[in-house]
């Protein structure tokens, strides 16, 4: 089994948490240390109990805690060179390099990074497997690119960015030149974008999805929903999204025959 749970996901903070086997992978932190804590503690997890960091990025809303729980816990921090360079941390005690479609392994898991075209340094999402089960992240992609795609299908689980509404975007209180950038090639997946990513690639085994990244100015949570519900051809009310202010639950993923 693998399981996860995003312990907040939007712009003011990201961190979503991964459990295979015996090991536990956080995925960017973008909350203070004693937040971080806290939701950790609301999902029954110790930071003590953490394997490693992943870092997708320099944004602050997904890197802001890591070094921070990184030197309290002494715990691994994997993130690309390009990352390290924005985030001018290149000592090798510090950070370990990540090598974009290079798999690594971290105790039971193994972790494909795969680029995005996001506007930072050297920008990655991870695909996450323990040999039979595989979870997929995509958030902070401007367009789907045929790699990304090709890393996405046939995973298990997705979490999958949902950042705005076109419409709302457009009307929304953002100037001019970040409306652009949101919306752009380099910036942030549209609920639409996020749906016709289900629809390219396969989808059989899906067992878990969640919408990531909402934009609380230019989206709704049932808009997310009803677009990617949409491409599954189910309801929207089985379509489940991420809060920014809460820890989402615990999804799990189980091999075919497993209760």
């Amino acid at each position: 089994m693998i399981r996860f749970a995003l312990l907040g996901s939007g712009s003011r903070g990201n961190a979503t948490l991964i459990e295979g086997g015996r090991t536990r992978l956080l995925v960017d932190c973008g909350f203070s240390l004693r937040e971080t804590e806290q939701r950790l503690a609301r999902l029954g997890v110790s930071p003590e109990s953490l394997s490693a960091v992943l870092v997708t990025h320099e944004h602050g809303d997904h890197l802001r805690g890591v070094l921070p729980l990184a030197r309290r816990y002494r715990l691994a921090v994997w993130m690309t060179p390009g990352t390290g360079y924005a985030c001018r941390l290149r000592r090798e005690d510090e950070v370990r390099p990540i090598r974009l479609d290079e798999p690594f392994t971290v105790g039971d898991l193994r972790i494909t990074p795969f680029a995005v075209p996001h506007d930072a340094r050297e920008p990655c999402q991870f695909r996450v497997d323990d040999g039979d089960l595989a979870l997929g992240l995509l958030t902070d992609a401007g367009c789907l690119t045929p790699h990304v795609r090709k890393m996405l299908d046939g995973c298990h689980g997705l979490v999958l960015e949902c950042n705005h509404d076109p419409g709302m975007l457009a009307a929304g209180p953002y100037p001019p030149a970040l409306k652009r950038r949101v919306g752009g090639d380099y910036g942030h997946l549209s609920n639409g974008q996020a749906a016709s990513l289900l629809t390219d690639i396969a989808t059989g085994r899906l067992q878990c999805l969640v919408g990531a990244h909402l934009s609380e100015k230019n989206n709704r949570p049932e808009l997310a929903a009803r677009a990617l519900a949409g491409a599954l051809g189910c309801r929207a009310e089985e379509i489940e999204v991420a809060a920014q202010d809460v820890p989402s639950r615990w999804f799990a993923m189980r091999r075919a025959g497993l209760a």
